[in-house]
């Protein structure tokens, strides 16, 4: 399969060695969950002369991006992937929530998005969130088959991906919820992996 990006892209030879991109959200502080959003201030208390007011972030999330989110739902490839991952482990509705956020950042027309910049998403927030890195990997399978001489073009994408997001990774319990929120009926939300017996043998 070859994929053609109308993105102006420039591929680094010598890509740069992150640390560990993997954030927590019970550990993440007031700046880093705001840093990628502008802010404002609303008034939240308000009691005779005396006001409070509270920092809100401003979403850069638009109905457009939900609307190139469900039309890649309708894809053939990834609608067997997301039947496939019965347990949710790489594809959970945190995990989709951030697909949308990355797609807001990235800075591509609606219709420049495809398929593989879903996966390249999904890939990106389980490298972010998830301490299993293995289950992601299924990915590969689903986009190329057998064919592993491939998997090192879908790495350069990721980095470009990144790069066009300007570095923003980090996505906030409370930006997701806000993606859920904005059609909260959607049935792609009710992956919801706590509701998942465990597996003992997982």
């Amino acid at each position: 399969m070859v994929v053609s990006f109308a993105a102006c892209w420039v591929v680094s030879e010598h890509l740069p060695q992150f640390p560990s991109l993997r954030r927590k959200w019970r550990t993440a502080s007031k700046e880093e969950r705001t840093r990628d959003a502008e802010e404002i201030w609303v008034v939240e208390v308000l009691c005779g002369l005396k006001m409070k007011l509270k920092r809100q972030g401003v979403s850069v999330v638009r109905p457009e991006h939900h609307d190139v989110f469900n039309r890649l739902l309708e894809d053939p490839v990834i609608k067997k992937f997301l039947a496939w991952d019965k347990s949710l482990r790489v594809s959970d509705k945190y995990l989709l929530s951030m697909v949308i956020a990355y797609f807001s950042r990235a800075g591509l027309f609606s219709w420049q998005y495809q398929r593989i910049h879903f996966f390249v998403a999904l890939y990106l927030a389980n490298d972010m969130e998830e301490d299993n890195q293995t289950p992601k990997r299924a990915i590969f399978s689903f986009l190329y088959g057998k064919n592993r001489s491939q998997r090192p073009g879908f790495h350069k994408l990721r980095f470009q991906f990144i790069r066009s997001m300007h570095w923003k990774t980090r996505v906030s319990r409370d930006e997701c919820e806000e993606i859920l929120a904005y059609e909260p009926e959607h049935w792609v939300w009710a992956r919801d992996r706590t509701l998942i017996p465990l597996d003992p043998e997982a």
